[in-house]
């Protein structure tokens, strides 16, 4: 035990786990460059990021609900509900009001979560959970649980097609949202603030800091990606159904945990997350090239997930995780007793 704790402290291993995130990235892409031909290439490439993109836009809002140490479970059907409202209004309003009617929806789903979680003082994961359920139900009520199709499917191609060559529109939008929330995380008094407020929220509040209206925010923000991503996809589909974004929330949440964002809070970054959108492509991409069954996938992801959370645990060290590098080295010894240690000469 002590070669092995000796090991885990040595500054290599230490830097390794430090850098887990940029360790496992690099590790998945070389791999999947060595299973998939051609991958390097910018098609291929361009077109793995246009199917993850809406993923990425998701988890973009996700990343800055989890660093207030919160949670929302409603974004698959926040997705569904406003890629229904842009397909569904685009008669009345016409394709590009439809979809500004969209990501009101995705906007108004962050207002009633911020309701039951701020105002409430609903857990969040109950109070997500609860509007998973009605946001879901509502999709199903609204299509008599059937897709429905839009009117013009040519305008839906400007979302999911290359624009000169390079990468989709949605694809952009996910780059430049990483960039705006990179910016906003690092340059900006309100980002810092976000990151005390998930610290120790009630420290923040004390320092000054209104802790109430950030996480409110951040469900309204988290509200509005989910909503964008969700006009994104039903364009590029030319659909809206009650079954788009059924697995979207866990998928972008194991994003975001993959990209280093703890699920206490106060801990995270846009470029983590970009790694652990990247990470889930990479997996994707190879693994269904290998023709892998989905079932495989997600034990290959949840594996992944589970170990950068236990390597976590292993870089804080912190008294308060039953995961430290201690508790996981003497797991399953018993503590000796006084007589015992006086009878092996440990005791004078």
């Amino acid at each position: 035990m002590n070669t092995l704790k000796r090991v885990f402290e040595s500054p290599a291993v230490l830097t390794l786990i430090h850098y887990r995130v940029v360790v496992i990235l690099i590790a998945t892409l070389f791999l999947s460059v060595s299973l998939v031909p051609g991958l390097t290439e910018f098609r291929t490439l361009s077109l793995s990021l246009d199917r993850t993109a809406t993923l990425g836009v998701v988890a973009v809002g996700l990343t800055v609900v989890l660093l207030m140490g919160k949670l929302d479970l409603s974004v698959g059907s926040t997705l569904a509900l406003s890629g229904i409202a842009t397909i569904g209004l685009q008669d009345q309003l016409g394709p590009f009001g439809a979809a500004v009617a969209g990501i009101v929806v995705g906007v108004l789903a962050g207002v009633l979560n911020g309701f039951l979680v701020v105002t409430l003082q609903i857990n969040s994961l109950v109070a997500t959970l609860a509007s998973m359920i009605f946001l879901r139900a509502l999709c199903h009520f609204l299509t008599d649980s059937n897709p429905i199709s839009g009117d013009d499917p040519l305008f839906g191609l400007t979302v999911s097609r290359a624009l000169g060559g390079t990468f989709s529109l949605r694809t952009y939008v996910f780059l430049i949202a990483i960039l705006l929330l990179f910016i906003w995380l690092t340059y900006t008094v309100a980002g810092r603030r976000l990151y005390a407020v998930g610290s120790n929220e009630h420290a923040a509040t004390a320092s000054g800091i209104r802790s109430n209206r950030y996480l409110f925010g951040a469900f309204v923000f988290s509200g509005f990606t989910a909503g964008a991503a969700g006009v994104m996809q039903s364009l590029a589909t030319n659909t809206g159904s009650p079954a788009f974004g059924e697995a979207t929330a866990l998928t972008a949440i194991a994003a975001v945990v993959i990209g280093g964002t703890r699920l206490e809070g106060g801990r995270g970054s846009a470029l983590g997350t970009l790694g652990g959108v990247l990470v889930l492509a990479a997996i994707t991409t190879t693994l269904e090239y290998e023709s892998v069954p989905t079932y495989y996938q997600n034990i290959v992801t949840g594996s992944i997930l589970l170990l950068l959370i236990l390597l976590d645990r292993i870089a804080s060290n912190s008294p308060r995780s039953a995961l430290s590098l201690n508790s996981l080295l003497s797991f399953g010894k018993r503590d000796e007793t006084p007589t015992e240690k006086k009878q092996e000469g440990k005791v004078p």
